[in-house]
């Protein structure tokens, strides 16, 4: 995170007397006063911050007064999502880059030399010539993770007997299993959720079981992805297959009776069946519709002919008049409309031509020509 700023004025060849001095001074108390004065003498402070997203609100609101004012050029480094881990006032004056893992060639080349260097890496080691292939091992058991990567390869150093090459196999024993790169509590979590969400509704099975597989790998509640299989089988699936949503409720029963990894196989059974049902969001828009019109016509008055007539105070209102009892008419169907008036005629839910929603259109035609009919 960089703050947008106008380039930086030359520093002042007084600076390096005081920097030693000046940086002990900020890093005990650095208030904008002080980032005032030092601006004044040479030119905006340079202060990086590492995991930046650990200090608190009041602390990070400390520091927008001296980064609006340009004293502080601030930079931020953070392993969390800006969006959710920092203020949104800080976030706003800053530009934010995002950094993304080196490709193995890339960590390969860098593990080479830190292998070769005889000042500062392992270069002084008593070992035989390494082959690629251990180099793309260590590489490839860091995930991504150049510090990770690093630290194996100095492990695996140490355990080899001297002049003992470095291979592929010594490798494998020295990495042991490298937990997940999955946050139960963070933003990591929620993006794994939603390429799981996203796969279902996609309809592919491949993506699904494989999203599924990454988080209870990484030690996901099993009940947590079961919940949100039930709210798949609703927001996706709805009456296109009105077996998506009873089958998802018994993966959350089976993963709180058994858990896991025994219940890892329920999960998949549910999430491949969603993912290869019929699609169909006709049930949330349904409901999203007849829940703004609740909204927007507040408490609409029951129709006297479909309440009840308790009292005698009831009947002399004439509640309960008009109302036609269905098993009394032709197909058992009255066709009367039963919402309140100023709501009649309103359409909250159409089927689409998918799943079992094609035979509960059919129905539905047959309810309107019957009611057209009178």
């Amino acid at each position: 995170m960089v703050p947008a700023a106008s380039p930086a004025p030359a520093e002042h060849p007084a600076l390096d007397r005081f920097r030693p001095r000046l940086c002990l001074r900020l890093r005990a108390t650095t208030t904008t006063a002080t980032a005032k004065r030092v601006r004044a003498g040479f030119g905006p402070i340079r202060l990086f911050i590492d995991e930046i997203h650990r200090y608190n609100k009041g602390q990070q609101d400390a520091l927008l007064p001296a980064v609006e004012s340009g004293n502080i050029r601030l930079l931020g480094a953070t392993t969390e999502n800006p969006s959710y881990a920092l203020n949104p006032a800080l976030v706003s004056r800053c530009q934010v880059f995002q950094l993304a893992s080196p490709p193995e060639e890339d960590l390969s080349a860098l593990l080479k030399t830190a292998l070769t260097d005889s000042v500062k890496g392992l270069g002084r080691q008593d070992l035989s010539e390494s082959s690629d292939d251990a180099l793309a091992a260590v590489a490839q058991a860091a995930d991504g993770d150049l510090r990770a990567a690093l630290n194996l390869l100095e492990w695996t150093v140490a355990s080899l007997e001297p002049g003992a090459a470095l291979t592929a196999e010594t490798v494998a024993r020295a990495a042991g299993r490298r937990p997940p790169a999955y946050d139960r509590t963070g933003d990591g979590r929620y993006q794994m959720i939603s390429a799981l969400h996203k796969s279902v509704r996609g309809s592919d099975p491949h993506a699904t079981i494989y999203w599924l597989a990454r988080m209870v790998d990484a030690g996901e509640d099993p009940v947590y992805i079961a919940r949100r299989l039930i709210r798949m089988a609703s927001e996706d699936i709805g009456l296109a297959d009105p077996q998506a949503l009873p089958l998802a409720i018994a993966a959350r029963d089976a993963s709180e009776h058994l858990g896991l990894p025994e219940c890892g196989l329920a999960l998949a059974q549910v999430a491949l069946y969603l993912a290869l049902a019929p699609k169909s969001n006709r049930l949330e828009t349904g409901w999203d519709a007849v829940l703004q019109a609740v909204k927007e016509h507040g408490q609409l008055p029951i129709p006297l002919m479909f309440q009840n007539a308790v009292t005698k105070f009831d009947k002399r209102r004439n509640v309960g008049e008009g109302y036609r009892y269905d098993h009394d008419s032709p197909d058992a169907y009255s066709g009367q409309d039963h919402l309140p008036e100023a709501l009649r005629g309103s359409v909250f839910w159409e089927p689409v031509e998918r799943g079992f929603e094609r035979e509960l259109k059919k129905r539905l035609d047959w309810f309107e020509a019957r009611r057209e009919r009178g």
